[in-house]
């Protein structure tokens, strides 16, 4: 396959089959604003439960997560969905 694999029909069925559904994010857990603008933080992007260079499908559903892009930027390539939360001092 020539070009961007990201720029093809099924990827783009697969994004707006996703965002047809208006998920919440699946890492914060608070609403997308859908129809913010695509460069805006709190907008929707696909993000991949198993990140692409670890071995993750790009066009498994199964795979297929709706994400604030604040929070896939963040996550990164990270298999974690959080980090491990740290115990508090006060008790």
């Amino acid at each position: 396959m020539a070009g961007n694999p990201r720029n093809g029909r099924p990827y783009r069925r697969l994004v707006d089959w996703l965002r047809s559904q208006r998920l919440p994010c699946w890492l914060c857990g608070h609403e997308i604003g859908y129809e913010l603008d695509a460069r805006h933080p709190f907008s929707f992007t696909l993000d991949h439960q198993v990140p692409l260079s670890k071995g993750g499908s790009l066009l498994d559903p199964a795979n297929a997560r709706a994400a604030h892009r604040r929070c896939n930027s963040a996550r990164g390539n990270r298999t974690a969905t959080r980090p491990p939360q740290r115990a508090s001092r006060r008790w």
